[in-house]
């Protein structure tokens, strides 16, 4: 999912660099809302791993 981010990072640099503007607004938007999206998913993710601990055998 981090990929996706630095994929749309790289098109916004790109993108801004020859000018279009519009193009490099829209992939720094898509690029955050899926970085924020990862982050979340991670914070969920060590949340439940903490509440479930290990099973007893």
């Amino acid at each position: 999912m981090l990929g996706w981010v630095v994929t749309f990072l790289v098109v916004a640099l790109i993108a801004g660099l020859l000018g279009f503007g519009g193009i490099a607004g829209a992939s720094i938007e898509i690029a955050k809302i899926i970085f924020f999206i990862a982050i979340i998913l991670f914070l969920v993710s060590a949340v439940i791993s903490i509440f479930r601990g290990r099973s007893r055998v």
